[in-house]
């Protein structure tokens, strides 16, 4: 059965004329970004701050905080499933690919795929059947088997040859930690991912990822002011350079100091015990025109979206795939 399904890859540079494509999700952070009448300007201000926040931690060998910039790849996880592969293949998922770029000697690396991380079959999971699960309960509580099918198609993903042939390690994610949890330093710092924070339990987030075979750790980089969730497989601290690892971080920082500016461009660090709050007042406004409100109700939008063209459609072909997948 694993057989039926099989994967395929798109790639679309990210950089001052990018124009999302009819079938990219436009709640993803960098399709939003490139809406309306600010959208060159938006870009070029949020490029701008990746390379400056890159340059700023990879410090040495770099007096003028100007030999490197990153380019960013939107790559688009297209699955198709066995019995209708003539079919139009349905967008799984979007990620991001750096690649840094020293402008000192013209190197050009590939960096850590992954980075952003956005799903329609996850839109339907949070934004559709978890809200409807939890409409008439007094305690919040999760659907059974939530996260299992998501989990097993990226699992599926990860393990195919389209992967493989594509990306030479594994993928990190990296997002906001959770404003429900609460984080306290325990002692241990990176010299690049900066200081660790460990969080009281486990989020619906977390568990979702485990499900994708995927665990946690929370840092606050160098100049940061909040720690930033890192989801992978693998070795962390090991397995990347310390220029993928930064690529990563300068650019998802990038994102969240936009879309959570209460949290990720606050005045003040996060202190020795922490709890992050989206009604903070004390912050920063970045030069960026962004909508919240707006992508939260597309969120929805894009759930039932799934919901309708995939969920159901393929629902019986989907549970008897996962039923035998081994992933």
């Amino acid at each position: 059965m694993s057989n039926d399904i099989s994967f395929s890859i798109q790639r679309l540079r990210f950089d001052e004329h990018y124009q999302p494509s009819d079938s990219t999700r436009i709640t993803t952070n960098f399709a939003n970004l490139a809406r309306g009448q600010s959208r060159q300007q938006n870009l070029r201000n949020t490029l701008r701050m990746v390379d400056n926040r890159f340059n700023a931690l990879a410090h040495w060998d770099n007096p003028s905080a100007d030999r490197y910039a990153v380019e960013l790849d939107i790559v688009t996880v297209e699955m198709q499933l066995g019995a209708q592969r003539s079919q139009e293949a349905f967008p799984l998922i979007e990620m991001l690919q750096t690649h840094i770029v020293d402008k000192r000697t013209g190197q050009r690396t590939a960096g850590i795929v992954g980075n952003n991380f956005s799903s329609y079959v996850r839109d339907y999971d949070f934004s559709v059947l978890l809200p409807a699960h939890n409409l008439d309960r007094a305690g919040f509580s999760t659907p059974a088997h939530f996260g299992d099918l998501h989990g097993k198609l990226f699992k599926a993903f990860m393990a195919s040859s389209t992967y493989q042939d594509n990306f030479s390690k594994p993928p990190v994610i990296c997002i906001s930690a959770s404003s429900s949890k609460s984080y306290q330093r325990n002692g241990n710092q990176h010299p690049v991912l900066g200081i660790e924070y460990q969080q009281n339990e486990l989020s619906s987030t977390d568990q979702y990822f485990a499900k994708m075979g995927m665990q946690v750790r929370f840092f606050m980089p160098a100049n940061g002011v909040a720690p930033l969730a890192f989801y992978f497989h693998g070795d962390l601290l090991g397995d990347y350079s310390s220029l993928e690892l930064i690529a990563t971080i300068s650019t998802m920082e990038t994102f969240q100091k936009i879309y959570r500016p209460e949290i990720y461009n606050a005045n003040a660090a996060a202190g020795a015990r922490y709890q992050p709050s989206l009604k903070n007042q004390d912050y920063s406004l970045t030069q960026i025109v962004y909508d919240r409100e707006e992508r939260s109700q597309l969120a929805v939008k894009q759930g039932k979206f799934a919901e309708a063209h995939f969920i159901k459609p393929y629902q019986g072909v989907l549970q008897a795939w996962a039923a035998e997948a081994s992933v």
